[in-house]
């Protein structure tokens, strides 16, 4: 790319009443794969009633991306469409081998960590969001959940045991080599980081022992690109 990146790439964002404070586990996964490839963007702050504003870009959800005049929406769509239109740059999943396992670890990733977390942390959620935000959340997610935000939230300190025994594979992964990427980060482990990056930037519940491998993983992802995600405003847990 050129001078002009951070004019012809752009990327809506989840956020709450502070604009600097994205939060999305997917827009995590993106703004971690840009930095990656190298590429400036400009962030565009979008909430959870403001649809009418992606609607145009095909998509009821963020991240989109906007490269140029060309929408692309969906994390994963978007990994992809970084490596194969910025091949001149380090590569998100190291060859076609491992663009296919990323593939399964966006499923995991999904189910087991955003899932995962998901009613851990999302009583806190509302604290960040305006009035609208907040009512659309509030019956949106309890409507997922079947049961009240709070509810959630006072079974969590059980619930969470179970959640860290689900990561067992990544534990004992990240044990015997420091990135699920190998000797370096990839796409698998921004997959995995956005949704702890979701977590740290709206809870300030502890989901992880600091004795766990997977601790000091997301430490280290924490401070990588000039510490992009540490930066961010969140919670030190």
């Amino acid at each position: 790319m050129t001078g002009d990146t951070l004019l012809t790439l752009q990327l809506y964002e989840l956020v709450g009443t502070d604009a600097s404070r994205p939060f999305s586990p997917y827009c995590w996964r993106t703004r971690m794969a840009l930095a990656h490839k190298g590429l400036d963007h400009a962030s565009i702050p979008w909430r959870f009633t403001e649809k009418g504003a992606i609607a145009p870009h095909g998509s009821e959800r963020v991240p989109v991306l906007l490269h140029g005049e060309k929408p692309v929406a969906d994390s994963w769509t978007i990994a992809n469409y970084l490596e194969d239109n910025f091949p001149d740059r380090p590569s998100l999943f190291g060859g076609e081998g491992g663009r296919a396992t990323g593939k399964l670890i966006n499923a995991w990733g999904d189910i087991a960590v955003v899932g995962g977390l998901f009613p851990l942390i999302v009583a806190d959620i509302p604290a960040h969001l305006g009035p609208a935000d907040r009512d659309y959340f509030r019956a949106s997610r309890e409507a997922r959940l079947g049961r009240k935000l709070e509810d959630a939230a006072a079974e969590r300190d059980t619930a969470v045991i179970a959640f860290r025994r689900t990561l067992e594979p990544l534990r004992i992964t990240l044990r015997s080599q420091p990135y699920l990427g190998g000797a370096a980060a990839n796409y698998a482990d921004y997959i995995v980081f956005g949704g702890f990056q979701w977590a740290r930037a709206v809870s300030a519940f502890k989901l992880l022992e600091d004795s766990d491998p997977i601790h000091a993983w997301r430490e280290k992802l924490l401070d990588t690109f000039g510490g992009l995600a540490r930066k961010s405003p969140g919670f030190a847990v």
